[in-house]
């Protein structure tokens, strides 16, 4: 019996399966082949398709899976979860199954339909962070005291939002990464969710105008936290020492939330994507191009950027004002 034969039968476990395997194959191919396979997926990503399947593993599944199985485990989803989630699900079981070899029951007419009937029945729309506009933002800026954290936490709001980072790419952001030139800050994003392979890109930061300098504020953090090498977000703990640790990404959520609800503010709606969605939204709002916004944002396509324009423009010459 072949290696792809007997994975495609044998029920798996989730701690079995190995991702980045082909087919079932690792097994026989050379070390640095595997090596080599083990870094074709990020590790957020295998952690994201290991909880799917995990959660799959308690409601009763098993991979390899009958198309029958995965059309009732999507079913018993709709009731507490949306399609975005669900389709999530159908790609961890797809993948799981093309790693151990096995046929693929989400291809199946079974399942396909199944999808159909809950994009239809719960619809494909997805709910949003509220984007963080620049004047809201200067609001929770003109909150900020002058302690080691505010310093920290005005220096992560600011230079979050003018450099449309994702939360992820903030938090790995080190001192290495920015060079401060006569016009601002340039800095390097090494990688991003996008870019995978550390291509790399640079997003130009000028020196504001406005009373919240996004460069001002993180020289000030970097120079009274006396941060030379290493990360530029450093973990505090609850007494306010400044800790040698990089920060986390919920880290960065938390301080939004925080923030704004000092601010008086509603933070329900608001997460670590509302300075990226803010800084887009904000910069269309200003009348920046949406050229010179992608620039910013990375974002490669108007389609993609789209996504990120909270309804900025939806009153600008609507079709009934000149009716009415």
């Amino acid at each position: 019996m072949s290696a792809e034969t007997s994975q495609a039968t044998v029920p798996l476990r989730v701690s079995e399966i190995n991702f980045t395997d082909r087919g079932g194959l690792a097994g026989m191919l050379p070390d640095n082949v595997r090596d080599l396979l083990s870094n074709s997926l990020a590790s957020a990503t295998k952690r994201a398709y290991a909880s799917d399947l995990r959660h799959f593993e308690a409601w009763g599944g098993m991979i390899p899976a009958s198309p029958e199985m995965v059309a009732t485990y999507l079913a018993h989803l709709t009731i507490a979860h949306k399609s975005a989630t669900i389709q999530r699900r159908v790609a961890s079981i797809s993948k799981a199954h093309q790693a151990a070899g096995a046929n693929n029951p989400t291809k199946t007419e079974i399942v396909r339909a199944t999808m159909r009937g809950i994009r239809r029945t719960l619809g494909t729309a997805q709910r949003q962070a509220q984007a963080l506009l620049r004047d809201d933002l200067f609001a929770v800026l003109d909150r900020l005291g002058d302690r080691p954290k505010d310093a920290r936490d005005r220096a992560m709001l600011i230079f979050g939002f003018s450099t449309a980072m994702r939360r992820s790419e903030l938090v790995a952001l080190d001192v290495g990464d920015v060079e401060f030139t006569t016009r601002g800050a340039l800095v390097t994003l090494r990688r991003s969710k996008t870019d995978q392979e550390a291509a790399g890109r640079k997003i130009a930061v000028p020196f504001g105008r406005t009373r919240h300098c996004p460069v001002a504020a993180l020289i000030h953090w970097l120079e009274i936290a006396a941060i030379t090498a290493g990360p530029i977000f450093l973990a505090m703990n609850k007494h306010g020492h400044i800790l040698r640790g990089r920060i986390s990404g919920e880290v960065v959520s938390n301080v939004i939330k925080t923030r704004l609800e000092n601010a008086g503010y509603d933070p329900a709606d608001f997460s670590g994507h509302s300075l990226r969605s803010g800084f887009a939204t904000a910069a269309v709002m200003a009348g920046a191009s949406t050229y010179k916004v992608r620039q910013t944002t990375g974002h490669r396509s108007e389609a993609s950027l789209a996504r990120y324009i909270r309804d900025v423009d939806l009153f600008d010459d609507a079709a009934s004002g000149r009716l009415l």
